[in-house]
């Protein structure tokens, strides 16, 4: 399915003619686009094709969709039902037809061919359609690997779509685009690029497409006039083709329209009877494209026939004497020489557009969609080449128009120029060009401007607008790259650009985190990701230990417990918290003054992993804040780590700075309205037994934390 774009004949959602809802965009080309609609009143899924608004005032694609509606006299389940055309008030054309969903031969072909088994079912299937279209004296002119649908993927239900230049071979009905070539070189019979086609015509195409979709590739049709008129009088290259599908193509394909299969009931009757009937016997020439000659033959009538009916026995052709290419270089004389995309030789081979329209279009983060026109097969295949390069999709149609001979290869330098930026459009008319896009390179800005500013190379010239712009950096893209590195709980951008970061914004992540090592990563991490962008871990470094508790520790508010640090050899305040080797840390806590019943945990997490408890423990059991009030109202000071002299002859805890763990530990203040364990714990237990503890009283809901209070004291040499 397409995207939609503004300029579409229709959107998923309209209702057209109260009957037909427009369900998806199934594809789109030069002229037309296809859509899946649904019928309001039965439910049916049927296809709708679209002349484009540009065409709807055009007379000979008008006939063109008139033409093609006249197919629906052909009822075989190998050919797509047709129905009617109908106008919208706007003034869109389109025609009605039958859905029918599955992959065309086209998609197997890139994907590496079809197996021979399958593709004598698909030839045979496919020969009982024409067999169909040609009893109405229709012949398909275009028959291709990308107009055989397999419905549902089965081989035994290929379907015959777009019979869009068909030619009506009753008594003066005309062909839809003139009555010169129309197709695909390398599956036309070489009679039509003379401009002569009847059911013969036909089957030279099946088994050339057949051929294709074995080999994964279409046949070598050569890349100019000269080497198309050489190829289509050789026989195509069936070398490792497999018996009897080598015999059945080589027999539908012969270069000599006397020489194939006569009908599409010969076809189906070689196929079912597992081998293709001999072809009749053939005299030693070379087979050049038949000339256009005043008396065509009939649908079905032979050179041998034709002689026959004028009372002449026809003579054996004798083997030029003059290379094949003098020959070939005669009939380009005799074509008017080899003007611009084979009109010389070839007459006027395809539609005229007009105005002579390309177009694509690159999102951000998306890949390109094209269409429009291309003037020859080869600049169709190398415009859809680079697209796909850039892992687009490409719908273009093959057309005449007002282009000069280097518009393809303009075009192409136009796309491979443009994909170098992050988004970009592309609009061509005729010989002018419209090239827009974004980048937020300032040299690949100054390069493509200064390149697509001058007159190509091919004629073509346009207008330019390529725009530098800064890249706005979503927050919300950069949390993953944090919360992967978070190892001490959650880390937070701080005043985050709801809009996002633009280059000139700094990104600042604040929170805690393990160690320098983890500020490292996640620095490199935010670096790889803002671009030019300054980036500022403003964390709190603090220790494994500290961090397993921070993760453990119940969600609690603060209780306004305050921690005061002082000295124990003076009475002076210890503001920082920062003590030195051989210093006595001096701790107290200051209960509220609104704070009269409940219980007090205070413990000291340090850098080694280990969990001092100061109170309670068995020294000091007591813990409840009327207790340590002792009577006193307002603020109460409750001293948990003594001085030394003040600790001497007492049972009081009082410690000292040594070298063997420096760095930051972690005073806790737990406040609980009842008591949070039903024994006293040890005076020192490892880290991760508390936090344990801790956890297990968040899950068992027997006590809770009212509040929780902290500070960080910090040890270092001097």
């Amino acid at each position: 399915m397409k995207e939609s774009r503004p300029g579409d004949a229709f959107r998923p959602g309209d209702l057209l003619n109260n009957t037909y809802r427009i369900e998806a965009l199934l594809g789109r080309g030069g002229t037309s686009e296809v859509y899946r609609a649904r019928s309001e009143i039965s439910g049916r899924v049927v296809a709708l094709k679209a002349l484009r608004s540009e065409f709807s005032g055009n007379e000979d694609f008008l006939l063109l969709m008139t033409r093609e509606e006249e197919m629906r006299e052909i009822r075989h389940e190998a050919v797509v039902r047709y129905y009617d055309n109908q106008r919208t008030p706007e003034g869109t054309v389109y025609l009605v037809m039958d859905y029918v969903e599955g992959p065309d031969l086209e998609h197997c072909l890139r994907d590496g061919g079809v197996s021979a088994e399958d593709l004598l079912v698909i030839g045979a299937r496919v020969a009982e359609g024409l067999q169909a279209a040609h009893s109405k004296n229709i012949v398909h002119r275009d028959l291709s690997p990308d107009n055989i649908i397999l419905r549902n993927c089965k081989p035994e239900e290929a379907v015959i779509i777009d019979f869009g230049i068909a030619k009506d071979t009753n008594p003066g009905a005309a062909t839809i685009v003139g009555n010169e070539f129309a197709g695909k070189y390398a599956y036309a019979a070489p009679e039509q690029l003379s401009g002569r086609t009847d059911a013969r015509s036909d089957i030279y195409s099946l088994g050339a497409l057949l051929l294709a979709s074995f080999r994964g590739r279409p046949p070598n049709a050569g890349s100019n006039p000269m080497e198309v008129l050489q190829k289509k009088g050789e026989p195509l290259d069936t070398e490792g083709v497999p018996e009897p599908l080598k015999s059945l193509i080589e027999r539908m394909s012969h270069p000599d329209p006397a020489q194939r299969f006569q009908t599409a009931a010969e076809v189906v009757a070689a196929i079912r009877g597992g081998a293709a009937p001999a072809a009749p016997a053939m005299d030693d020439r070379t087979v050049i494209v038949p000339a256009k000659s005043a008396a065509a033959k009939s649908p079905g009538t032979g050179a041998a026939e034709a002689a026959k009916a004028a009372g002449k026995t026809p003579p054996k052709a004798k083997k030029s004497s003059l290379p094949l290419v003098l020959v070939l270089l005669v009939l380009l004389a005799v074509g008017g020489g080899a003007g611009v995309y084979f009109s010389g030789i070839l007459g006027p081979s395809l539609p005229v557009a007009d105005p002579y329209v390309f177009s694509v279009t690159k999102a951000e983060d998306g890949v390109p969609e094209a269409s429009g026109f291309a003037p020859t097969e080869e600049v169709q295949r190398a415009l859809s080449q680079e697209i796909a390069r850039q892992s687009g999709t490409a719908e273009l149609s093959l057309a005449q128009g007002s282009i000069g001979d280097g518009w393809g290869g303009d075009v192409a330098l136009l796309l491979s120029t443009l994909a170098t930026l992050d988004e970009w459009s592309l609009s061509v008319n005729g010989m002018a060009f419209t090239a827009t896009g974004t980048t937020e390179d300032a040299a690949k800005e100054e390069s493509v401007t200064a390149l697509l500013s001058t007159d190509l190379p091919g004629g073509m010239s346009g207008t330019v607008d390529i725009t530098r712009r800064t890249r706005l950096l979503d927050a919300a893209t950069l949390q993953p790259v944090i919360d992967q590195i978070a190892d001490c709980g959650p880390l937070v951008q701080q005043s985050a650009p709801p809009e996002g970061y633009a280059e000139t914004d700094r990104i600042v992540v604040s929170g805690r985190l393990a160690d320098n090592g983890s500020r490292v990563r996640l620095f490199d991490a935010l670096r790889a990701a803002a671009g030019d962008r300054e980036v500022v871990i403003d964390a709190e470094i603090l220790n494994p230990a500290l961090c397993l508790i921070e993760t453990r520790l119940p969600s609690a508010p603060s209780g306004g417990f305050d921690i005061a640090f002082g000295f124990g050899d003076s009475a002076d305040p210890n503001p920082s918290g920062r003590y030195f080797v051989g210093e006595n840390p001096v701790i107290d806590v200051k209960i509220p003054a609104e704070v009269t019943d409940g219980f007090l945990y205070v413990s000291v997490l340090d850098v080694s992993g280990h969990v001092f408890h100061l109170l309670p423990n068995q020294s000091r059991p007591d813990n409840s804040v009327a207790s340590l009030r002792g009577g006193q109202a307002g603020i109460v000071p409750v001293r948990v780590a003594y001085g030394l002299a003040e600790a001497q002859g007492t049972s009081n805890l009082a410690f000292t700075v040594d070298a063997s763990s420096l760095g930051k530990s972690k005073v806790i203040v737990l406040y609980s309205k009842a008591p949070l364990f039903a024994t006293l714990r040890e005076i020192s237990e490892p880290a991760a037994d508390y936090a344990q503890a801790l956890a297990d009283l968040v899950t068992s809901g027997t006590a809770a934390v009212a509040t929780l209070d902290s500070r960080i004291l910090t040890t270092a040499q001097p």
